[in-house]
């Protein structure tokens, strides 16, 4: 075994300097990503010592990306971004056309051209999607007015930055790089049409068709009672649905990841998607920032000081001061606007992407990618320092103002929209609950199974009816079902004997016990509903918990004792 393997070598030293640095940061008051991204200069090919794999760094980071996409789609409804589609498509539309100006102006200063000024612009007009998120969830703000308007904005961002790396390489001639596929507007407009319908082909059939197909996949494979076997059908879901839908459809894979968690979210199986695949996203996203660290070069900050100020100026308070003065002219309040100008004062993965592409292409010079990578370190760096500054500002604004009463009839009428989704959302998970709860309190003999066992019985039951008269089983029948009765009475014919069963009660499970025939027949004497649970299923379940297999063979052998009593 080679135990220089590239592979094994970059994640563990990855791995160990990220924690060891991490725990660094957090000691010094500083967020843990502030050691990550140093982890990554440390091990990047622009410092001594180790080097690791910067190219299979990068493809573990992006999965890292495709992960935590997966995630905040598990917690994101189409309803959440219905309702702050007034804002986040104007928003997200206005803040990438002035940092884009704002860069084309710094670049025009600098002597480059009017195209690379225009791709260097929006390098710096996209934020980081990773971190945003990651700096909500430290603050606990994901769930909050502002944090889902935040998502909903980055949403549009990463859909316009879509569009641009498909358009760079035919407009790169144009821009003054090398000369792209597309070579006439004619070729250019077909590639935008093309790009623009299959987006809209992967939205439409992501919404129509996964709901009917991905929870069904998942039911399936929570029925075995494998947790290893859901986790990896949840990770192949985001994987693969990732994978596909920028092989098929030409979209990035942390939008695809995205509609794969917004697809499960409408499920009963977002929460347990969520649960179980948390501990893979905080892993890969880890060697995000490290892959971001190893891309940093530390000496453009001592041979280009003033272009690094200018760009992290411009990525900081340009863009914060920008996205103030949109929310504002939108018509929501002061307060939203500094949230969401803190939260998107960074640049980020399309950041790099763009540069990379455009200083490939030619269109924009080499030492553009290194201004843009340092402007992406130092403002994530910063961004603690950013959220405190605003904290600050905005319990200095005087209470009940004109700035601070500016748009409050806007923000509220924004949560009433985001209040009604999250009832909607609560409701779907209230209704999930009660069902639990029904069969924990017909059913006593459930009430010791953990959180996800409960779960996975509910998947197992199938309801079924009967009417008054009808047989439910007959004796000398083949076993093929336990029923436990939610409503209604059953007469039990055994032995020449009449036993009345009722809600809470249970039969058919001897036969399945004991694998031999029915020996009773069970009628309906009223309108019943039963959770039947099959032979397989039954048998499979007893054998994951024990402890109801012996409640259910004490049943059934004071069934039998009673069976066989003589009649008083």
């Amino acid at each position: 075994m080679d135990h220089h393997a590239s592979l094994i070598a970059t994640v563990a030293v990855c791995f160990a300097l990220a924690a060891v640095l991490g725990f660094a940061a957090h000691r010094v008051r500083l967020p843990p990503l502030v050691g990550y991204l140093l982890a990554g200069v440390l091990v990047g090919p622009f410092t001594p010592g180790f080097r690791a794999d910067a190219d299979l760094a990068g493809q573990l980071a992006e999965m890292g990306v495709i992960l935590l996409m997966f995630g905040v789609g598990l917690h994101f409804s189409p309803a959440d971004l219905t309702a702050v589609r007034g804002i986040a498509v104007p928003g997200a539309l206005g803040l990438i056309t002035v940092a884009t100006l704002l860069g084309t102006a710094l670049a025009l200063a600098w002597g480059w051209s009017i195209g690379a000024g225009v791709v260097f612009g929006l390098c710096l007009s996209v934020a980081s999607t990773v971190v945003v998120l990651r700096a909500l969830e430290e603050r606990n703000a994901v769930s909050s007015t502002a944090g889902r308007v935040a998502i909903g904005w980055l949403l549009v961002e990463d859909m316009v930055m879509v569009l641009v790396l498909v358009l760079l390489p035919g407009l790169a001639g144009a821009a003054g790089g090398k000369s792209g596929d597309a070579g006439s507007l004619k070729d250019l407009a077909l590639s935008v049409a093309l790009t623009l319908g299959q987006v809209a082909g992967f939205v439409v059939l992501a919404i129509v068709l996964g709901p009917r197909v991905v929870p069904n996949l998942l039911k399936q494979v929570a029925r075995t009672g494998s947790r290893e076997l859901f986790t990896l059908a949840v990770l192949g879901v985001a994987l693969g649905i990732a994978y596909g839908s920028a092989v098929v459809f030409g979209v990035s894979f942390a939008l695809g990841a995205f509609f794969a968690g917004v697809v499960l979210n409408e499920s009963p199986f977002g929460h347990r998607a969520a649960a179980q695949s948390l501990p893979m996203q905080d892993a890969f996203a880890v060697l995000f920032f490290v892959s971001v660290g190893m891309l940093f070069d530390p000496t453009i900050i001592i041979r280009e000081p003033g272009a690094v100020l200018a760009v992290l100026g411009l990525v900081i308070l340009g863009k914060a001061v920008a996205a103030v003065v949109i929310v504002m002219a939108l018509g929501y309040p002061l307060g939203l606007g500094l949230t969401l100008g803190a939260a998107l004062a960074r640049i980020g993965e399309f950041s790099f992407i763009l540069a990379g592409l455009g200083a490939s292409l030619g269109v924009m010079p080499a030492e553009a990618r290194d201004l843009v990578i340092a402007a992406a370190l130092l403002s994530i760096t910063l961004s603690s320092a950013v959220y405190a500054l605003i904290d600050r500002l905005q319990k200095a604004l005087p209470g009940g103002g004109p700035l601070q009463a500016w748009g409050e009839k806007t923000a509220a009428a924004l949560e009433q929209r985001l209040e009604a989704a999250r009832l909607r959302a609560e409701a779907r998970e209230a209704e999930h609950s009660l069902k639990i709860q029904t069969v924990l309190g017909l059913f006593p003999m459930f009430a010791d199974l953990d959180h996800h066992a409960r779960e996975d019985l509910l998947l197992l039951f199938r309801p079924q009816s009967a009417a008054p008269g009808d047989r439910v089983i007959r004796i000398g029948d083949k076993p093929d079902a336990a029923y436990f009765i939610s409503e209604g009475t059953v007469q039990v014919d055994v032995a020449g004997r009449e036993i009345l069963l009722s809600a809470g009660d249970v039969f058919g499970e001897m036969a399945l016990l004991s694998g031999d025939r029915r020996s009773a027949t069970v009628t309906a004497l009223d309108f019943c509903q039963f959770y039947a649970l099959g032979r397989r299923d039954f048998l499979q379940f007893l054998s994951r918990h024990p402890e109801l297999r012996a409640r259910l063979s004490e049943i059934a052998v004071r069934r039998r004792q009673m069976n066989a009593a003589p009649e008083g």
